[in-house]
């Protein structure tokens, strides 16, 4: 295997914080004493890194007894699954692909780096690192699903490339630093390509002035839903309360009881940021409850629940056993959902089998903002069609 670091402390202004940050500097003083909770998606996320990993040495230091050692790394995953070993397969294949594309290139894994020249204190850890002459490049491999990940100017990996370049330079002559992201799950595969002089100015131009805000907790801020996402104050932040809150409170009802279109229109372009703020907050208090935490006038209750058969089997012979016929008890036999029978048969070999016999249909009409990159349609005809039979 290889040197593996164990479990390492989160850096005070880490690579993988870097877009919150970057983008609000105040936000980590707000952030530091809340502690750091493992959700499914993140321990999932360490069982394919780990997989991967092990992968990857075999290809750079072949195993002699390679089975039993994958089956026992297997064994200590917790969300290991046929559809993990796919795509860490596929993983494995691309950093490969990309390592022959270097001129005597060599691979380490799992490199730690350290970027405290420019934030104090900071460092990382790199899944990959390629170092030729000339080039080094570093591959992140981001497991989930819900977000594509993109590797342009993505700050995260700037950082890596940037203690990966600080702790080779001085073996090699590097001119150019290649960063790229596989996301296999969502098919994505995405690369950027810097000097070494333009990296350099960055980060002595914008990285290091944004952690001195971080540590003086001063700046302005950045109250998008992107930066905000993987915050753990997102939900009780008052400046994002406050920019939801002006939203309505622009409006003097008193004039005119009735919106027009304009004001509908600015209300749009908000109310996903105001729902999404919304499910933080009620996300918030519920966690909050469930931990004890009084919320002032809420309390805990036991939400709606549905019978549950707990033996189908056992019901099925006594039904039939009180005389009622087997095809008005049963349902007749039916496909899985197509998401099950992918991870059963394999993303690629279903496409294959079944290819000819999907299609997708149409979706229904939303409501988009006009710079959407989407076609805009024919809204009369498109809401005689769909609701029609309403």
């Amino acid at each position: 295997m290889a040197e593996s670091f164990g479990p390492l402390k989160h850096a005070y202004l880490g690579p993988s914080s870097a877009v919150r940050w970057m983008s609000v500097p105040a936000i980590v003083q707000l952030e530091k004493d809340v502690p750091r909770r493992d959700t499914a998606y993140t321990l999932e996320g360490t069982d394919a890194h780990t997989l991967a990993e092990f992968k990857l040495q075999h290809f750079i230091e072949p195993f002699k007894n390679y089975d039993d050692a994958l089956v026992e790394v297997i064994e200590n995953l917790t969300y290991f699954d046929k559809e993990m070993d796919e795509y860490t397969d596929l993983y494995r294949d691309l950093v490969v692909e990309q390592f022959n594309s270097h001129a005597d290139g060599r691979m380490e894994l799992e490199v730690q780096v350290d970027i405290s020249k420019w934030v104090p204190d900071s460092f990382g850890t790199s899944d990959v690192v390629i170092i030729s002459e000339g080039l080094i490049e570093v591959i992140d491999l981001k497991y989930g699903k819900g977000v594509p990940v993109n590797a342009y100017q993505n700050p995260q990996l700037m950082l890596y490339a940037l203690g990966a370049y600080d702790r080779y330079d001085m073996i090699y002559d590097f001119d150019r630093i290649r960063m790229t992201i596989v996301q296999p799950r969502l098919d994505n595969i995405s690369t950027f390509e810097i000097e070494v002089e333009e990296l350099l100015y960055w980060a002595n131009n914008y990285v290091a002035p944004r952690a001195v805000y971080a540590f003086e907790g001063i700046g302005e801020w950045d109250l998008r839903e992107d930066v905000l996402r993987f915050s753990p104050v997102r939900a009780t932040l008052r400046p994002r309360a406050e920019g939801n809150f002006e939203v309505i409170e622009k409006y003097d009802f008193k004039e005119n009881a009735l919106l027009d279109d304009v004001e509908i229109a600015e209300i749009l372009a908000k109310a996903k940021e105001i729902k999404k703020w919304l499910d933080d907050v009620e996300g918030y208090a519920l966690h909050a409850a469930l931990q004890g935490k009084e919320i002032p006038g809420w309390k805990l209750v036991e939400g709606r629940s549905n019978r549950v058969i707990t033996d189908k089997n056992e019901l099925e012979v006594r039904l039939l056993m009180e005389g009622f016929e087997a095809d008005k008890i049963l349902k007749p036999k039916e496909l899985v959902a197509m998401g099950a029978l992918e991870k059963l048969v394999g993303k690629a070999k279903f496409n294959e089998i079944a290819d000819d016999l999907i299609i997708k249909p149409a979706g229904k009409p939303v409501l988009a903002p006009a710079k959407d990159k989407r076609p805009g349609i024919n809204s009369e005809a498109s809401a005689q069609d769909d609701f029609a039979d309403l």
